[in-house]
């Protein structure tokens, strides 16, 4: 039997290996709950070939971080790349002078994010950040490639997510732009949904939406459901999970603060992730005392009490009430 035939029969074999690991993927995330209130989201995970959307990907190393990927001449190795593909946890796809630049989401949260996304048959969704092309996939698989446009300002990504999905059969918009802005050419937008994290919500996303639209973002370390009412406003609260994603660059993207000293606070506070959450979301508008205070005294508020109201210009993070006594402005 020739080499040839050989890496044929390894490359059946990485198809069958594939096959079985998005199977128990598809299991993992099923136990996990992520889709339980939109089971039709499971169909779109048992087919979409998630290694086809990774052809690399970086693991963390000694010194720095070490490139697995699908054409390795070693059969282990490549095997290795499969089973990491469909592994339940984020995958570093972009490194650029030793910095993460573009991952590939958990997929356990993207089942997530989607389900919360509430999208319907016949919505037109607008990704914000194509990534590897995946998440768009898996939409596309959902909604159909007319509906579907993802967007990137890097054209590095652009073009590999365009690649990636072409491999895989699915043909959304994908668009090479600045997010923050949006994608005017393709609205109106029942859905719009964000994987990177911003400091304030877009106003031209809102322009884009219809009324009753509804926008998924990572904001602070959590995830901020907003229901659109029109052009001009937008309200909506957290939801229960922490969400880390890598930050939206573009027009709109002010410079990160300077990270607080939080070094006289309680030891429970400081290493508590409710309480960062507080403090990241209220930004300049409290101090790490104040937010102490506060947290405290109203019981180390969970996410879901937290939310974020658009008002024409203006934008607010608050707890519990929009109009209420806690309120702080956003960039």
């Amino acid at each position: 039997m020739g080499a040839h035939a050989l890496d044929h029969d390894h490359d059946h074999d990485l198809d069958n290996l594939a096959t079985l690991a998005r199977a128990a993927l598809v299991r993992e995330i099923d136990r996990s709950g992520a889709w339980a209130a939109d089971p039709v989201w499971r169909a779109a995970f048992e087919e979409v070939p998630r290694h086809l959307f990774v052809p690399y990907y970086y693991v963390g190393a000694v010194g720095g971080f070490e490139r697995v990927w699908g054409e390795d001449p070693d059969p282990r190795s490549r095997e290795h790349w499969v089973r990491g593909a469909y592994a339940d946890a984020p995958l570093a796809t972009r490194v650029r002078d030793g910095e993460l630049v573009s991952s590939s989401s958990q997929p356990s949260l993207m089942a997530m994010m989607l389900t919360a996304l509430e999208v319907r048959e016949g919505d037109a969704v607008l990704e914000i950040g194509a990534g590897t092309g995946y998440n768009a996939a898996l939409l596309a698989h959902r909604l159909g490639d007319r509906l579907v446009t993802t967007v990137d300002l890097d054209p590095e990504i652009t073009e590999s997510a365009r690649r990636h999905l072409a491999t895989a059969g699915y043909h959304p918009t994908v668009v090479t732009a600045d997010g923050a802005r949006g994608v005017p050419e393709r609205a109106p937008f029942d859905r719009i949904i964000a994987t990177c994290t911003l400091t304030s919500i877009p106003r031209p996303w809102l322009a884009q939406c219809r009324p009753g639209a509804r926008i998924l973002a990572p904001l602070a370390t959590g995830l901020i459901a907003l229901s659109v009412r029109d052009a001009g406003h937008a309200e909506g609260r957290f939801l229960h999970t922490p969400a880390y994603f890598v930050p939206l660059r573009g027009a709109s993207r002010p410079e990160e603060s300077e990270p607080q000293d939080l070094r006289e606070l309680p030891r429970r506070a400081r290493g508590d992730e409710l309480f960062r959450f507080l403090l990241t979301l209220a930004g300049s508008g409290l101090d790490p005392y104040e937010a102490y205070e506060l947290w405290e005294r109203e019981s180390r508020p969970v996410r879901e009490r937290y939310g974020v109201t658009v008002d024409g210009a203006d934008a607010w993070a608050w707890l519990d009430d929009p109009e209420g006594p806690y309120a702080w402005p956003l960039p």
